[in-house]
């Protein structure tokens, strides 16, 4: 089997399949990436078995077809090295090496068969999603960060996507917060909902393009398959019932504000460079008419902030682990932010002025 293709092109889908490439195995092969030689393209393959990632077809001038299997890691490295603009890959007549070529370079590495490389799982193609990529990449990276790391319950460490009449809802909980992002999407008449592991979620948003192109979707009871400018990503869904965020968000409070996302982030901040561990030591809040004072103590040192604000209701005093809140606020395009507060122990919930694109509920810490 021998093919030359383009360095930059080759360089480029290494790099979209070696996010599926496994890091943890017994098995070899899934250290590996399986190249595909056609007439005129070639493919790249990648499996860890819980997410697998295809190439599109890329242009390539074929003497002899074939297949073969390359240590990932390896490969990544030698073709991103290279000095020249066309790589020259022709497999030896045993199986067993491979040698690459560009400029002046040679390299001669071990191959693995092609036929123990698991294929990727076939999945139904009867009814299609469609979401734009920029509306899919910004709804993960907008929600991610609160998934649950906690392996004991498995359902909270994936991504629920919610399709429905002619919006999508991507939603993340991990037990202290909820983050949920919602985005137009065609009229669908069949709607459904999937749990994606938080993995699967990180490697698409990573593909996906700041584009108005569409990505289209196919569901099964046990796969998801996104279909992304060519590139074909499957992945096992998380079996289970996702719990019933909707009713822990409400329009009562008893304390709003309304204030400067950039303003809030900053204090929070500056107050948090005085804690360590800001899961034992709270920013705190002391909420009033116009004002918002953020306050920290450790036997560090003490941080005093304050943060202007429009204020409806009651008075109020609330502690917060300072990380959710600020990765709360960064994911927020919108210059100013409404916060709702009910009492010094129930959820804050950060949301537009107007309308629901966006929804946080942030638990508070005892103090």
């Amino acid at each position: 089997m021998k093919l030359t293709c383009e360095k930059t092109s080759l360089a480029e889908a290494i790099n979209t399949v070696s996010k599926a490439v496994s890091t943890r195995t017994t098995l070899p092969i899934l250290e590996c990436i399986l190249i595909n030689v056609y007439n005129d393209e070639i493919t790249l393959t990648a499996s860890d078995l819980d997410i697998g990632i295809k190439t599109a077809p890329i242009k390539a001038n074929v003497s002899e077809t074939g297949a073969f299997a390359i240590e990932a890691r390896l490969f990544s490295e030698i073709i991103r090295k290279l000095n020249g603009d066309n790589v020259t890959i022709e497999t030896n007549s045993d199986g067993k090496t491979a040698v690459i070529k560009c400029g002046y370079s040679e390299f001669t590495v071990m191959i693995q068969n092609p036929d123990d490389f698991p294929p990727l799982q076939e999945v139904e193609k009867d009814f299609s999603y469609k979401i734009k990529q920029v509306d899919l990449k910004n709804m993960i990276n907008q929600t991610i960060f609160s998934v649950a790391m906690d392996e004991s319950k498995p359902v909270l460490t994936g991504e629920l996507m919610e399709i429905k009449n002619n919006s999508t809802n991507i939603v993340a909980v991990d037990g202290f917060r909820i983050s949920c992002r919602r985005a137009e999407t065609p009229e669908i008449e069949k709607p459904v909902n999937v749990i994606i592991p938080a993995k699967t979620m990180r490697e698409i948003s990573r593909i996906l393009s700041d584009s108005d192109e569409y990505t289209e979707i196919f569901i099964t009871d046990k796969h998801v398959l996104f279909i992304v400018n060519g590139n074909t990503v499957v992945s096992r869904v998380i079996d289970g019932d996702y719990i019933k965020y909707e009713q822990t968000f409400t329009d009562e409070f008893g304390t709003k504000i309304v204030v400067s996302k950039n303003e809030l982030i900053s204090a929070l901040e500056r107050a948090s460079l005085i804690s360590r561990d800001a899961r034992k030591m709270p920013v705190k809040f002391e909420i009033s008419e116009g004002k918002i004072i953020i306050t920290s103590q450790t036997e560090m040192g003490k941080a005093h902030e304050e943060v202007d604000c429009t204020f409806e209701g009651s008075e109020l005093k609330i502690a917060f682990n300072p990380r959710f809140l600020i990765e709360a606020l960064k994911s927020v395009e919108d210059d100013n932010v409404s916060i709702q507060f009910n009492s010094s122990l129930s959820p804050c919930i950060i949301k537009p002025e107007e309308g629901d694109k966006y929804k946080y509920l942030i638990l508070p810490l005892r103090v």
